[in-house]
């Protein structure tokens, strides 16, 4: 039988297969698991496992961001467009949402 607090976290945690390698993308706010609101803009925490990950890469989510704000902070020098993986997992539950790598190089 499984714990009641196994069931129903109380910090949002997700079990990732990015690229065939198994990983963890957490937060540290419970408010994510219960208000929407808090969707607007959040860190989430991802932690692979991996030697060539040193630490853990701390991600800002903004949900509400325009796609015009994003390509401003890239520069013109990002041939193809090319995401991680990673920030496309995102996107399937926040469509849209632009991903800081605040400062940790992107993961592909």
């Amino acid at each position: 039988q499984v714990s009641p607090g196994l069931r129903t976290p109380r910090l949002p945690v997700w079990l990732c297969s990015v690229s065939g390698r198994h990983s963890v993308l957490f937060g540290t706010d419970s408010r994510l698991l219960s208000d929407w609101k808090s969707e607007r803009i959040f860190h989430l925490y991802f932690c692979s496992g991996q030697q060539e990950q040193t630490r853990t890469a701390h991600l800002t989510i903004d949900t509400h961001s325009h796609h015009w704000e994003e390509a401003q902070r890239e520069g013109s020098c990002s041939p193809g467009k090319r995401r991680p993986a990673l920030e496309m997992a995102i996107r399937t539950k926040w469509a849209g949402a632009t991903i800081s790598w605040n400062g940790t190089d992107p993961f592909f």
